[in-house]
């Protein structure tokens, strides 16, 4: 189901000592020394547009209120980072991106391709580099998933970016449906399919936000969940963790597009979304 005709290869020189720092980095993240590569060029080419920075293609009010067209590309979100989540034009499925990479789960549970001329209503991207790694057995996992991440992360003030890669006991993920423009998200998401993942090898990208953006962006933690084999996943509703590394990024800047479509322009987004967001999300 995932199309791998856009990728090329390019063979470089690389000095012995590079080679060998980049060998442990890529060691040390968890990912292939090409994979790392990728992601240095990626920023080096892209990241000069903003720094270290969020990138929202909309505020998320507009999603709540029902606004499920846009036009933003997956082109020109690949160009404001290499990592984050959202969904696709008429809410039609989850979205996740790692390494560069964007996938689409849809309401079966599964993973599809996407091309970069599709379209999105709403994505949150960064080109991720981790400040703290933190390797979490099982002897060292609080119970609560939400409590682990709050000993991590040093501010309810701040934007950082997530990534958990490692083993679950137990994923519980939702994909909502293809819906029709202009229906409420609380609507949208009142008959979504709930899966449930055990023993299972994967990763989980995302943001926390603090309350005060929740008109911007989902506040609070919000994060999607690949499996390892990158053929089944969804939005996180709960899990638990058996084994894995965490890495965790401050991001100090937020650059938001405001999109420039009739819907957008003509929207009234004055009313307080928090509770709609939350019953959205569960």
């Amino acid at each position: 189901m995932i199309d791998n005709s856009a990728f090329s290869k390019l063979e470089i020189n690389i000095q012995h000592d590079l080679l060998k720092r980049l060998t442990i980095s890529a060691e040390r993240m968890g990912v292939s020394a090409a994979d790392l590569t990728a992601q240095l060029l990626r920023r080096f080419l892209f990241s000069e547009k903003g720094g270290n920075a969020v990138y929202l293609s909309a505020p998320i009010i507009a999603l709540v209120e029902g606004f499920y067209v846009e036009n933003t590309t997956m082109a020109l979100i690949k160009e404001h980072g290499d990592f984050g989540l959202g969904t696709f034009n008429y809410l039609d499925g989850e979205m996740v991106v790692l390494d560069g990479n964007v996938y689409q789960i849809r309401s079966d549970g599964k993973v599809y391709s996407v091309k970069d001329d599709e379209q999105s209503p709403f994505a949150c991207v960064t080109f991720f580099s981790p400040d703290t790694f933190d390797d979490i057995g099982e002897d060292h996992i609080p119970k609560g998933f939400y409590d682990l991440l709050n000993m991590l992360i040093p501010s309810e003030n701040m934007l950082y970016a997530i990534r958990i890669d490692g083993e679950f006991s137990h994923v519980r993920t939702r994909a909502v449906p293809r819906s029709e423009n202009y229906k409420p998200l609380v609507e949208a998401t009142s008959h979504q399919p709930v899966f449930d993942f055990y023993d299972v090898q994967g990763c989980l990208a995302g943001f926390y936000t603090p309350r005060f953006m929740e008109s911007l962006n989902a506040p609070g933690y919000h994060m999607h969940f690949l499996t390892e084999d990158r053929q089944h996943g969804g939005h996180l509703i709960e899990c638990e963790l058996k084994k894995a590394r965490i890495g965790i990024q401050h991001v100090p800047k937020l650059d938001v597009g405001l999109p420039i479509t009739l819907d957008f322009l003509t929207a009234d987004l004055k009313r307080d979304i928090g509770k709609d967001l939350d019953k959205a999300e569960k």
